[in-house]
């Protein structure tokens, strides 16, 4: 079909335009890539604290599952203040009009034109119309024009159909943003309570580094240890203090991230503060199938409705190297005074119709049909890469979510052990079995295993928040956010014809 519309005209066009139909490939949904699964095993959680269904659908305001009512305000007052959401939402009121504008080549354009003028004849070399009583005459004119063109190829229900397809590839950009302001917000948490978790087992860790340092001290000013041992001991508490800083500045510059995702400038204070205890852990996550994730993920929905658009405007180009028709009729009246403007005889009117065909541009209409055939194909491909990333995206989620499980265990076996350690040790003080240098070594194995159980359970958070993300966020459940066009309609609907 391709060779047929971009060559030359031939007889079968005729056919088309008395069946009705438009020139150029009719769009068609593109098969999904084949796969039924992400990964060539069952997928499991590997502890009784998560577990993958299949086919669970995901509600709107999916961060509620993390029952976390701060991170619910934030969410709220981010969706009424963020400069991006709102930037697409007016990206998208614009894809409306412009398809708005559009649909008016549907209709005849109708002008009216009224025209007084006021008039002097040459009379010094110029012969002077004997009709004419004086070089001074006034000539008003009244006048209505009409336009009309028939959509013979179907090049402008084409342009509609590229303009629908551009506002609804619009409107996934509008969900595409706002889950990807959410899932920021709800990491952008989760990071803070990690590094506040961090901070605080931090300076437990020098604290305790502190005591382990004053015990040696006093055990070399009795002779009893070498001077390199506190020299070891002071360059541990060196690091361990340097560690802080960094872990404290990141905890600022999330506060201030946090307030750039909120649309508030960074000396305004946010009274949300958060710690891993005010985040729970879900305990279902839903797992969608591939074909499934095709409605899903707004991405993949954009990358349809630009592949959309790109074949319309292939239907398009091949539209504008056919003949067009264009119908026009004017009437009104003249005369040269207006209470006899509208007298008898003073009317005219126009009746005509023109037929223009293409013969030659230097091949400018020809290279642009190819050029358009060359965006359908790289829309085609740019949907298959899409629909690939998407696989890989939601398959890295939950291969991040299976490693995390097995993450947490053993950092939470760490620490169960470090702890008991500790506890046996303090036994062992109280019955003068080993010194207190014992007891130190054992509190900062506690602590420091209490910092990677953190970053764990930190690092697990994270991921199951990427796999609503990855799965598209159920935008198709979204009610929070109101979008209304110019006229005060309500635009949250997928667009379509006006």
């Amino acid at each position: 079909m391709r060779r047929l519309l971009s060559g030359s005209l031939r007889p079968a066009c005729a056919a088309i335009l008395l069946s009705g139909c438009a020139v150029g490939p009719d769009f068609h949904r593109p098969a999904p890539i084949a796969a039924t699964s992400y990964a060539p095993a069952k997928l499991t959680a590997h502890d009784e604290n998560q577990t993958f269904i299949s086919g669970l659908d995901i509600q709107g305001q999916w961060w509620e599952v993390f029952h976390s009512p701060k991170l619910s305000a934030l969410i709220t007052r981010a969706m009424a203040a963020n400069p991006t959401l709102q930037s697409a939402q007016s990206a998208l009121l614009q894809a409306r009009e412009n398809l708005y504008a559009q649909e008016g080549s549907f209709f005849p354009d109708l002008s009216a034109t009224f025209e007084p003028t006021r008039n002097k004849t040459a009379t010094r070399s110029v012969s002077f119309a004997a009709a004419q009583p004086t070089a001074y005459y006034t000539l008003v004119t009244a006048q209505l024009a009409v336009s009309y063109s028939p959509d013979l190829w179907g090049g402008t229900r084409r342009q509609v159909e590229n303009l629908v397809a551009q506002a609804q590839a619009q409107r996934f950009q509008l969900e595409a943003t706002y889950l990807t302001l959410t899932s920021n917000l709800v990491n952008a948490s989760i990071n803070e309570a990690s590094l506040r978790g961090q901070i605080l087992a931090t300076r437990q860790i020098i604290d305790a580094e502190t005591q382990l340092l004053d015990v040696l001290q006093k055990q070399y000013d009795l002779g009893q240890i070498a001077e390199v041992d506190v020299l070891a001991q002071k360059t541990a508490l060196a690091q361990a203090r340097g560690t802080l800083p960094p872990l404290q500045k990141q905890l600022d510059q999330q506060r201030d991230a946090l307030a750039t995702l909120i649309g508030a400038p960074p000396d305004q204070a946010i009274p949300e503060s958060f710690a891993l205890d005010d985040i729970a852990l879900p305990k279902e996550l839903p797992v969608s199938l591939p074909a499934a994730l095709v409605d899903q993920r707004p991405d993949m929905r954009q990358a349809e409705e630009n592949l959309h658009a790109a074949s319309a405007l292939v239907g398009v180009a091949i539209a504008n190297r056919l003949p067009s028709l264009t119908l026009s009729a004017s009437g009104g009246s003249q005369s040269n005074s207006f209470h006899q403007l509208f007298a008898s005889g003073n009317g005219f009117w126009t009746i005509a119709a023109t037929m223009t065909q293409p013969v030659f541009d230097g091949g400018t209409l020809l290279h642009r049909a190819r050029a358009a055939w060359a965006g359908l194909d790289q829309a085609e491909a740019q949907y298959r890469s899409t629909t690939l990333s998407a696989y890989q995206n939601v398959a890295d989620t939950l291969a991040a979510l299976q490693a995390d499980a097995d993450t947490l265990a053993a950092a939470t076996a760490a620490e169960q052990a470090a702890q008991a350690s500790l506890k046996i040790v303090r036994l062992q003080v109280s019955l003068g079995q080993v010194g207190y240098l014992s007891i130190l070594n054992a509190q900062q194995a506690a602590l420091q295993s209490e910092l990677a159980l953190i970053q764990a359970k930190a690092s697990r958070l994270s991921d199951t928040a990427a796999l609503f993300q990855a799965l598209g966020g159920g935008w198709w459940h979204r009610d929070d956010v109101k979008i209304r066009d110019l006229r005060g309609n309500d635009a949250a609907a997928i667009v379509g014809l006006h």
